[in-house]
């Protein structure tokens, strides 16, 4: 253990350079603008497991953006686990709210500043040091192959066909997957819960062309305000839900799991002040903690139309958009549940406009067990590192291709993850601790070491 951690202090500097290389190249997923970018990241990543001197390492083309796939293979008696990443992020918009540069990393207050820093390049990169450091200590004790992809954040939208189409290729006895957060940095948490999705973009129509609000307005339906009415709709004053249907299938958990739940650390009046909210909105009749958890959502991600630019311009527009998300819990089905969206909300249009519901992407929730070696492994290895066992907790993301492995690979998955809900994910500065970074580099090999043990064939 002291070896690992004499490493690492003597590497550090390397370290957070190479990460920093990484996080320059700005390889956002769903803007084609990015695309060579996207492909600039997948052969960097390539050069860098070249490095570790694994057995193989390829780029495999989609009809998207590439897969990489690597192995280190020691032998048959060991047990396999396959590491799950993605190098691609989310767009760095809206570009002014950031305090510094998006793809330019900076290191302030303890932390990295940058797109992707925790999500998940700074994650997903603490597994090459990982291995870096067991080839050094001549340590690897598992079978190690490696699936990092450059679709998560649109979707995974060819993962699928991938995994399908090389069971062989990918047989494990585990996944690993560092893409979720612990509760804090003195409270380590192993995530064993995730809730799925379903997303959509709506569009309502009204003329036939943009008209002069003065001359039209007052007779002519106004797209946006039908939308906003329509939206409006979707929920009633207890924030339950109003699509017919919705909660059909939705599993209530007992007041024993409840209450088990309730232990998990957390401060409302903190959570409030950190978000600069008076108080939270959730669905009545549930806490905090489980309508971020357990209960599914609906909530707009983006809504526009008519003229958004500087000064005024006296219109009627012709059409009005809306992106939306549901964040679905165990047994909702995300096809089911955009069917069940779209349906309704053209049953609720008026008939003075026509709507269109465009259906996205979408991804299954999984619930993962807290008796499997692996969550033992990772339970084991954190009480190690941390120095306290970790609590088992669910997050309110998703992350669809968990429930997807085990479906087609027929293993479980162990979310390993060391961010932070402060990082910012998905928003303007988004960071990462540098104790993070680093713990998990630290953390990764005593998983492995613990796995082995306890899978000793």
């Amino acid at each position: 253990m002291e070896q690992i951690r004499t490493y690492i202090e003597a590497n550090k500097d390397r370290f957070l350079n190479e990460l920093f290389d990484l996080l320059r190249i700005p390889s956002v997923s769903a803007d084609p603008a990015y695309k060579k970018d996207v492909a600039r990241a997948a052969e960097w990543l390539k050069e860098k497991f070249t490095a570790l001197n694994v057995d193989r390492v390829e780029i495999y083309p989609t009809k998207g953006h590439p897969i990489i796939y690597a192995e280190k293979i020691i032998g048959p008696d060991k047990p396999t686990v396959l590491v799950y990443g993605h190098y691609d992020v989310q767009p760095p918009d809206p570009l002014d709210l950031w305090e510094s540069p998006p793809f330019e990393p900076v290191i302030k207050n303890g932390k990295i500043y940058a797109r992707g820093s925790c999500d998940d390049k700074g994650q997903m990169y603490m597994h090459l040091k990982a291995l870096e450091v067991m080839n050094a200590m001549d340590a690897v004790n598992c079978n190690l192959k490696f699936l990092i992809e450059g679709e998560e954040e649109v979707g995974s939208a060819h993962l699928g066909e991938f995994v399908k189409a090389n069971t062989d290729l990918l047989a494990c006895d585990i996944v690993l997957v560092s893409d979720t957060s612990m509760v804090a940095n003195d409270v380590p948490s192993i995530t064993v819960g995730l809730r799925g999705l379903a997303y959509v973009e709506v569009t309502v129509t009204g003329p036939n062309r943009d008209l002069h609000s003065g001359t039209y307005g007052g007779a002519v339906a106004n797209p946006i305000n039908v939308l906003c009415e329509m939206i409006a709709s979707l929920k009633d004053e207890d924030q339950r839900i109003m699509v017919e249907g919705f909660y059909d299938n939705v599993v209530e958990l007992s007041q024993e799991e409840r209450t088990k739940m309730a232990e998990k650390p957390f401060n409302h009046e903190t959570y409030c002040k950190d978000l600069g909210i008076a108080d939270t909105r959730g669905e009545t009749g549930y806490s905090d903690i489980e309508v971020i958890s357990i209960r599914p959502t609906l909530d707009v991600n983006g809504i526009w139309g008519g003229y958004t630019g500087e000064g005024a311009k006296t219109v009627l527009p012709s059409k009005a958009h809306a992106k939306i998300s549901m964040r679905l819990v165990p047994n909702q089905k995300s096809g089911e549940i955009m069917e069940l969206f779209a349906r309704h909300f053209k049953k609720i249009a008026p008939p003075q406009v026509k709507v269109e519901v465009n259906l996205h992407h979408g991804g299954e929730a999984a619930v993962l067990s807290i008796d499997s070696t692996g969550y033992e492994a990772a339970s084991l290895a954190m009480k190690e590192t941390f120095g306290k066992e970790p609590i088992p907790t669910r997050e309110g993301g998703s992350i669809p291709i968990v429930a997807m492995f085990q479906d087609v690979l027929g293993v479980n998955t162990v979310l390993f993850g060391f961010g932070l809900n402060a990082d910012a994910i998905h928003s303007p500065n988004e960071s990462y601790g540098l104790f993070n970074y680093f713990k998990g580099i630290e953390t990764i090999p005593r998983f492995y070491h613990y796995f082995a043990t306890l899978n000793q064939k």
